[in-house]
Protein backbone atom coordinates (compact mmCIF):
# COMPACT_ATOMS: atom_id res chain seq x y z
CA UNK A 1 0.00 0.00 0.00
CA UNK A 2 2.81 2.42 0.82
CA UNK A 3 4.34 1.81 -2.61
CA UNK A 4 1.04 2.64 -4.33
CA UNK A 5 0.70 5.80 -2.27
CA UNK A 6 4.25 6.87 -3.15
CA UNK A 7 3.69 6.20 -6.87
CA UNK A 8 0.40 8.12 -6.84
CA UNK A 9 2.00 11.00 -4.94
CA UNK A 10 4.94 11.13 -7.36
CA UNK A 11 2.59 11.03 -10.35
CA UNK A 12 0.43 13.83 -8.93
CA UNK A 13 3.52 15.89 -8.16
CA UNK A 14 4.88 15.44 -11.70
CA UNK A 15 1.50 16.39 -13.18
CA UNK A 16 1.33 19.46 -10.96
CA UNK A 17 4.84 20.53 -12.02
CA UNK A 18 3.94 20.04 -15.69
CA UNK A 19 0.77 22.12 -15.33
CA UNK A 20 2.72 24.84 -13.51
CA UNK A 21 5.33 24.91 -16.31
CA UNK A 22 2.59 25.08 -18.98
CA UNK A 23 0.86 27.89 -17.09
CA UNK A 24 4.11 29.77 -16.72
CA UNK A 25 4.67 29.60 -20.51
CA UNK A 26 1.25 31.12 -21.12
CA UNK A 27 1.85 33.86 -18.55
CA UNK A 28 5.12 34.77 -20.25
CA UNK A 29 3.38 34.91 -23.64
CA UNK A 30 0.71 37.18 -22.20
CA UNK A 31 3.35 39.40 -20.58
CA UNK A 32 5.10 39.80 -23.94
CA UNK A 33 1.82 40.93 -25.48
CA UNK A 34 1.09 43.45 -22.72
CA UNK A 35 4.56 44.78 -21.87
CA UNK A 36 4.80 47.55 -24.47
CA UNK A 37 7.91 49.21 -22.99
CA UNK A 38 9.71 45.87 -22.56
CA UNK A 39 10.42 46.57 -18.88
CA UNK A 40 9.71 42.98 -17.85
CA UNK A 41 6.68 44.16 -15.89
CA UNK A 42 3.12 45.11 -16.85
CA UNK A 43 1.94 48.46 -15.60
CA UNK A 44 -1.70 49.17 -14.89
CA UNK A 45 -1.77 51.39 -17.97
CA UNK A 46 -0.33 48.63 -20.19
CA UNK A 47 -2.79 46.11 -18.73
CA UNK A 48 -5.78 48.39 -19.26
CA UNK A 49 -4.73 49.26 -22.81
CA UNK A 50 -4.35 45.57 -23.64
CA UNK A 51 -7.73 44.68 -22.14
CA UNK A 52 -9.47 47.57 -23.92
CA UNK A 53 -7.99 46.49 -27.25
CA UNK A 54 -9.00 42.87 -26.57
CA UNK A 55 -12.55 43.96 -25.69
CA UNK A 56 -12.78 46.01 -28.89
CA UNK A 57 -11.44 43.07 -30.92
CA UNK A 58 -14.06 40.73 -29.44
CA UNK A 59 -17.01 43.16 -29.70
CA UNK A 60 -17.80 42.19 -33.29
CA UNK A 61 -21.15 43.99 -33.44
CA UNK A 62 -19.73 47.12 -31.73
CA UNK A 63 -22.54 47.08 -29.16
CA UNK A 64 -20.27 47.96 -26.25
CA UNK A 65 -21.14 44.61 -24.66
CA UNK A 66 -19.79 41.11 -25.14
CA UNK A 67 -22.17 38.26 -25.83
CA UNK A 68 -21.24 34.69 -24.88
CA UNK A 69 -20.50 34.01 -28.55
CA UNK A 70 -18.17 37.01 -28.82
CA UNK A 71 -16.45 36.20 -25.53
CA UNK A 72 -15.86 32.61 -26.64
CA UNK A 73 -13.47 34.00 -29.30
CA UNK A 74 -11.18 35.22 -26.54
CA UNK A 75 -7.70 33.74 -26.64
CA UNK A 76 -7.89 33.23 -22.88
CA UNK A 77 -11.19 31.32 -23.16
CA UNK A 78 -9.96 29.12 -26.01
CA UNK A 79 -6.77 28.37 -24.13
CA UNK A 80 -8.62 27.38 -20.96
CA UNK A 81 -10.94 25.10 -22.98
CA UNK A 82 -7.93 23.46 -24.63
CA UNK A 83 -6.34 22.85 -21.19
CA UNK A 84 -9.28 22.25 -18.85
CA UNK A 85 -7.26 20.83 -15.94
CA UNK A 86 -5.60 24.08 -15.01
Amino acid sequence: MAVLTAVASTSASARSERLWADGEKHVLQLMRLMDRDRSGKVSKEEFMQFMEAEFDRLDADRSGELSAKELSRSRVYRQSRANPHR
